[in-house]
């Protein structure tokens, strides 16, 4: 029968082949590597091509060392090819493929058709034989698509085709909601399982720096930097955006937080706390810088900002700790810039190099013709609100860098530290601790973090 198929499909097998390989790496089997340790030519190739992040998130996650990794990329690209071919050929008669196992991801390919089960093992894959195509099981779960949109399915939340199992499964909170679905789909009960599952799925979504989000449903400002407080997820933005209670939603117009806390005038400060959705990260819309700290730019160091109006611009610091006069009344301690800004940029980001400065208050000009804004600094708003600055966790950036790691004879490395150093406190200049024994004076405004304790970072502490 397989014959039938492959004279019929010729075509399409030649052209899903030449898809499918045309990103492969030299000859990759999908069986296993006839040397256990070294990697194949394949796999030597794959090894350029495969990002450091993947390698490393493979490794972790999987509890695979990196030839482990290296030969699973290989090994799956080249089951992911066979796969392809062996459908375009069994035709109707195909009912899915996987893969198994740890570094020789052994392909397996369903049939309804026992005549097919040599062709498939000539192509290096295990049959399976089983009783539904996959094009049955699909067309069932298509009628329990246009089911769903016409009724609620909080209570059978996810349904899917499973290969391995060869059955439409259905996970349910309640199996009567599944039943119910099912029989409202005309699925037969021979085609699907239903599993008794408590996931509640709900969409995930980034908090990223200069994005845009609404208050109230009305008015727009743009999140400043993504922060933790415990467990907590939300953003510091500017007070003015918005008062405590309000809420927000964000550029996507989905339910996103509510204001904690604002202070306007005054200060302009605020926090958001944003609901399960939505998940802090250190990055800047705009650019690919991440936020590696909160170190205090002096004055003439160039400054970036992110907002929703009118996206990255850059400038200088031009004067610290300055007082503007709004409508609303004056606001002191923020920072002038040379940046432009427009409305809606307000709360948006505010960096230097890797360093999260402030949040975007206000000022005069537009992007058009230039202009000068003024920004209230993050460390104050972090201070007041108990707040932890979200960061790359890779310690001081470039540039920024606040220094080399201390002299491991200094006695200031201590092996047990002591002293009143601790993470997460925000720190101004002038602030003196102790850390393992010895006293250190802050030189810049910054949040502590693991990683800056004062020895290792001279350009923020000097021991006295």
């Amino acid at each position: 029968m397989l014959q039938r198929h492959l004279r019929a499909a010729c075509a399409a097998a030649a052209a899903a082949g030449a898809l499918l390989v045309a990103g492969l790496s030299g000859s990759a089997s999908a069986q296993p590597s006839a040397s256990p340790t070294l990697p194949t030519a394949a796999e030597t190739l794959r090894a350029a091509d495969a990002p450091p992040a993947l390698l490393g998130a493979l490794q972790r996650d999987l509890g695979l060392n990196r030839q482990q990794a290296l030969r699973r990329l290989a090994n799956e690209a080249e089951a992911g090819a066979t796969a392809g071919r062996l459908r375009a050929a069994l035709g109707t008669d195909f009912a899915g493929a996987w893969v198994r196992g740890t570094e020789s991801s052994t392909l397996n390919v369903a049939t309804t058709d026992p005549a097919d089960v040599p062709a498939i093992r000539a192509r290096g894959a295990d049959a399976v034989v089983v009783d539904h195509s996959l094009a049955a099981l699909d067309a069932a779960k298509a009628r329990v698509d246009r089911a769903a949109a016409h009724r609620g399915t909080t209570g059978s939340p996810v349904w899917y085709v499973d290969v391995r199992a060869n059955t439409l499964v259905v996970r349910a909170i309640r199996a009567d909601a599944a039943r119910s679905l099912l029989t409202a789909a005309h699925v037969d009960a021979s085609l699907a399982r239903i599993v008794k599952s408590a996931e509640h799925p709900r969409p995930l979504y980034d908090l990223r720096g200069g994005d845009a989000y609404y208050i109230d449903n009305s008015s727009r400002c743009s999140i400043g930097f993504p922060v933790t407080r415990g467990s907590q997820q939300g953003f510091a933005t500017a007070g003015h955006c918005g008062r405590a209670g309000s809420s927000t939603t964000g550029s996507n117009r989905v339910a996103q937080g509510t204001f904690q806390a604002s202070v306007f005038p005054g200060n302009d400060m605020a926090w958001v706390a944003a609901n399960a959705s939505w998940t802090a990260t250190p990055d800047v819309n705009g650019s690919a810088v991440q936020v590696a700290g909160s170190a205090q730019a002096p004055v003439g160091s160039s400054v970036c900002r992110s907002g929703s109006t009118t996206g990255w611009h850059c400038g200088t610091v031009q004067q610290l700790n300055a007082s503007v006069t709004y409508q609303e009344g004056t606001v002191t301690g923020v920072t002038r810039t040379s940046v432009c800004a427009e409305p809606g940029d307000s709360g948006g980001s505010f960096i230097s190099g890797s360093q999260a400065q402030g949040v975007t208050s206000g000022g005069s000009g537009n992007c058009t013709s230039g202009g000068t804004t003024y920004f209230q600094p993050v460390n104050p708003i972090l201070q007041s609100y108990g707040l932890t600055l979200k960061t790359a966790g890779t310690g001081p950036g470039d540039p920024g860098d606040p220094g080399d790691p201390g002299d491991p004879g200094d006695p200031g490395d201590p092996g047990d530290p002591g002293g009143t150093w601790s993470a997460g406190t925000v720190y101004r200049a002038g602030d003196t601790v102790t850390y393992g024994g010895a006293a250190y004076r802050c030189l810049q405004g910054h949040q502590a973090q693991p990683g800056w304790e004062p020895p290792n970072t001279p350009a923020l502490w000097q021991r006295v």
